[in-house]
């Protein structure tokens, strides 16, 4: 994931209220302890300050409510950008905003824009799972330890800055995490349920 992807899971983790120390957020983000600190640090200049506590049992909590928007793009976003009248060297450019558009937007007229079936795929048994409250199992790419095969128990879609995810209980790891939907290389719903 890019670094604010990064950053704004770490928000969402920390908007719980419970604290987690570095070695947790950086196995649950996938990322090193460094990187946590450095993370901490970018937040506290964009004024979103997170509490340190010291010691054998510390950690990071965040006090303060902090609101990120949603993002979301419809249909006619994307054809208005495709449809821009522009000279070659900019139809470049915008062919790959256009193309981000497309790779984050998946909703009730998805077929109306071309996703990659693979992600169409996986989107639509996350969601099945989700409704009847069904395991699933995945192998997914971790930047870290290449790819693992997991059981979760998908609670909820939303959206990354660079694509969609699912936040579910992760069996192996036993802890809540957040999946990329583009990261799933296999995925097969189970007839087990949560």
């Amino acid at each position: 994931m890019s670094k604010l992807s990064n950053i704004l899971t770490m928000i969402e983790l920390l908007s719980t209220g419970k604290k987690y120390s570095v070695e947790e957020l950086a196995n649950i983000i996938e990322v090193t302890p460094r990187m946590i600190r450095a993370y901490k640090e970018d937040m506290e200049k964009a004024g979103i300050y997170v509490d340190t506590i010291y010691g054998p049992y510390g950690g990071y909590v965040l006090q303060n409510q902090v609101r990120i928007p949603k993002r979301s793009f419809k249909v006619s976003d994307y054809e208005f950008l495709n449809n821009l009248e522009v000279s070659n060297e900019d139809r470049e450019k915008l062919n790959i905003i256009a193309d981000k558009v497309r790779g984050i937007y998946l909703g009730s007229k998805l077929e109306n824009i071309e996703v990659s079936s693979s992600i169409k795929n996986t989107y639509n048994i996350i969601a099945k799972a989700i409704k009847e409250h069904r395991k699933v199992l995945i192998d997914y790419y971790s930047y870290t330890k290449g790819i693992t095969t997991r059981t979760i128990d998908p609670y909820d879609l939303f959206l990354y800055s660079s694509g969609w995810g699912v936040a579910a209980y992760c069996n192996l790891r036993h802890d809540l995490r957040h999946f990329e939907l583009k990261r799933i290389d296999k995925i097969e719903l189970l007839d087990e349920f949560f």
